[in-house]
């Protein structure tokens, strides 16, 4: 499989993973034109599912280093399956409610306020869980990102006009902070099912990034049978939608909806290759930084 050998290529996959994690979002709005986020839900996740198992039977199947992909995934021990299953559900729940805040208050709201506060999260649960790198430097920089979201909700309370709108935004925000909570955990559950310190020869039971990566994937869409289908009936916004609105989009409907699961994927991929060099506080942290994207 392929392993990152070097700290800067490491760093350099992170700053992939922040063009994917601050762009996919875009894939919503050109969705939203025609199409309910709920339902744009369904083929972001198809995607993410699509872009594990391409991952795996190419880039985790290549080279004699480290464990082939299928025998990752068929050794691994149930401990860390439910730890990397468990993380798709954790973010799974944070993404819903993350979309939901942006149809509320708007991209450029939401978006810093739920993945900031994930960032700021994160990398203390991810650094303390698996320390490495420098801290001074890594929670200066979270200090600077807790600076700009206070900035950016000071901002957004002064551009609001008209008493629906504001209760509206606000609603979005609140949502957008349950969703950055939640969002904060996701990383460090899968994390903890890989072998971090040896991707050539893992321990036996743990997994690689790739097979990390598509059982991750697996929580996601397990859980999104539970969790999508409740908001399609209770939505945040609007009328309830079926299943059977699902099946009348169009293909370039949900073409767009694939595309931005395909994105958010390869970001989280490398994002975990990444993590072998980089540590996962430090992948998470330059992945997060997708509010400036």
């Amino acid at each position: 499989m392929f392993i990152v050998q070097s700290y800067p290529i490491a760093v350099l996959l992170c700053l992939v993973t922040m063009l994917c994690w601050g762009s996919w979002g875009n894939t919503q709005k050109l969705a939203a034109k025609s199409w309910r986020y709920e339902l744009f839900y369904w083929d972001y996740v198809i995607g993410i599912v699509l872009l594990s198992l391409l991952f795996g039977f190419t880039l985790g199947s290549m080279g004699d280093q480290g464990r082939s992909f299928i025998a990752d995934i068929t050794q691994v021990s149930a401990n860390n399956f439910w730890s990397a299953f468990g993380g798709g559900i954790i973010f799974n729940a944070a993404n819903i409610l993350l979309s939901a805040s942006i149809s509320l208050a708007g991209m450029s709201v939401a978006f810093p306020v739920g993945v900031g506060l994930a960032l700021v999260l994160g990398v203390f649960i991810n650094y303390f869980g698996a320390p490495k790198g420098d801290p001074v430097i890594l929670f200066l920089g979270v200090a600077l990102i807790v600076i700009a979201i206070i900035l950016n909700g000071v901002a957004s309370g002064k551009t609001t006009t008209g008493t629906e709108a504001s209760n509206k935004k606000k609603k979005g925000i609140i949502i957008a902070i349950c969703a950055g909570i939640l969002m904060s955990f996701f990383y460090r559950f899968v994390a903890a099912a890989m072998d971090l310190n040896n991707f050539e020869n893992p321990t036996a039971g743990m997994l690689t990034p790739y097979g990390a990566f598509f059982i991750f994937s697996l929580g996601i869409l397990g859980s999104n049978f539970i969790f999508n289908t409740i908001v399609m009936k209770k939505p945040f916004v609007g009328k309830p939608v079926s299943y059977s609105h699902y099946f009348k989009g169009s293909l370039s409907t949900h073409s767009v909806g694939v595309l931005g699961g395909i994105i958010w994927g390869v970001g989280t991929v490398l994002s975990y290759i990444a993590a072998g060099k980089a540590g996962p506080a430090i992948s998470y942290a330059l992945g997060q930084g997708a509010p400036m994207i």
